[in-house]
């Protein structure tokens, strides 16, 4: 069955658009791209990682089981250069899975919606772009609603080369 799920990839070492560009060729091996907001720079988050991030959130739909599909964007992470040393560290490429459909899933390794969306304005300002009135099946508002919410004050633009 086909499902949409939405997507934020990003990250701050690199070529940050030439690996965003990448990741979505890759992808396209097991979903169908069926939008992308702009893509934006965006402050680092977490305190931990350095230098401005490259993010974009795509909508996607896919044949695959949530589990299985989260394997394959981890692969895709690697592919592009991902090292996991640091949570919240400097990375090539971090794609998370933002929503499945309008599912809540809790399974170790995979909590959906993402528990930090709605705290998250480099989350926020690409997703409420893309889908404005996707409602979080949890907080029960609309991307609009979370982003005018949200009390993250970081500085996050569309990204001019």
């Amino acid at each position: 069955m086909v499902q949409e799920v939405v997507l934020i990839l990003g990250g701050n070492l690199g070529d940050r658009e030439q690996l965003i560009r990448e990741a979505k060729q890759m992808l396209v091996s097991k979903a169908l791209i069926k939008g992308e907001s702009s893509i934006f720079s965006t402050e680092a988050w977490g305190g931990k990682a350095e230098g401005e991030f490259l993010n974009q959130v795509l909508l996607v739909s896919t044949e695959e089981v949530p589990l299985k599909f989260l394997s394959f964007l981890q692969t895709i992470e690697r592919d592009l250069g991902r090292e996991r040393e640091v949570t919240w560290g400097d990375r090539t490429m971090d794609i998370d899975i933002l929503y499945w459909e309008d599912q809540e899933i809790q399974v170790p390794n995979l909590i959906i919606p993402h528990p930090h969306l709605h705290k998250r304005r480099f989350v926020l300002a690409p997703l409420a772009e893309l889908l404005p009135d996707w409602v979080h099946p949890k907080l029960n508002k609309n991307s609009l609603g979370l982003l005018e919410a949200c009390e993250d004050e970081s500085k996050v633009k569309k990204w001019k080369k």
